[in-house]
């Protein structure tokens, strides 16, 4: 019995815990989403989250930073779990397109899982114009063996498209997809109209969009300590 109820006790303050740690991180990411991450304090995202603790913040993530970490984390897992079923559809396709697309739809179908309004793509949006948040989320990603996969079947199927271009288009596509799909995320929370009708829609697109950036032509770079044409 006393073994029971010490057991019980300890489950029931790990769930109360994990509720709130749940109610900051969905906190958090509405007010970012909203104002960004500068102007949100963690205070306020401790009364947003309903904590009569202002340090709750502090106390469940150990800084706001560590919070952001945390939420990155969350919304990771199931878009890699997606990712590996997509791995799984295209195995040994030689076509670019098909993964673009493991790099594309993983995020799109996730964001249609949360339904209206959700804040996650706008959230992510902000933290990819933060400096040093961005390092942190590129540092991530590596470390993702379905995302890491994708990215190197991509990179196997451009074998003629130059290392530094590859970089600089890899660069292009993830600003794509983010901001993309934040400005959707956005259009929808408000009424607005989306562009796009729906998320499966606009994977489509820019899973053509980002195709056609990878296969365009490369314009021979000047020879070094020659100058180009500012115009």
């Amino acid at each position: 019995m006393g073994g029971g109820s010490v057991r019980s006790a300890r489950t029931l303050r790990t769930e109360r815990a994990g509720a709130t740690r749940e109610a900051i991180m969905d906190a958090a990411e509405r007010l970012f989403a909203v104002h960004g991450l500068a102007a949100v304090s963690s205070r306020q995202i401790s009364e947003a989250a309903g904590q009569g603790n202002n340090a709750a913040v502090g106390y469940h993530f150990g800084s706001k930073a560590g919070l952001i970490r945390t939420m990155l984390g969350r919304s990771a897992e199931p878009v890699e779990q997606i990712r590996e079923r997509l791995l799984v559809e295209i195995a040994g396709s030689d076509d670019v397109r098909d993964w673009v697309g493991c790099l594309v739809r993983p995020v799109t179908e996730y964001l249609a899982s949360l339904g209206t309004p959700s804040w996650y793509a706008r959230f992510a949006a902000q933290v990819m114009t933060d400096p040093v948040l961005r390092a942190v989320v590129s540092e991530a990603a590596v470390d993702r063996p379905p995302l890491r996969r994708a990215l190197h079947e991509l990179g196997r199927c451009l074998p003629e498209l130059p290392r530094l271009a590859r970089h600089e288009r890899g660069d292009m596509a993830r600003l794509l997809i983010v901001h993309t799909c934040a400005e959707r995320e956005r259009a929808l929370a408000e009424r607005a109209g989306a562009l796009h009708p729906s998320w499966q829609h606009l994977a489509t697109s820019l899973t053509d969009a980002i195709t056609g950036l990878l296969l365009a032509p490369v314009t021979p770079r000047p020879r070094t300590g020659s100058k180009e044409n500012p115009s």
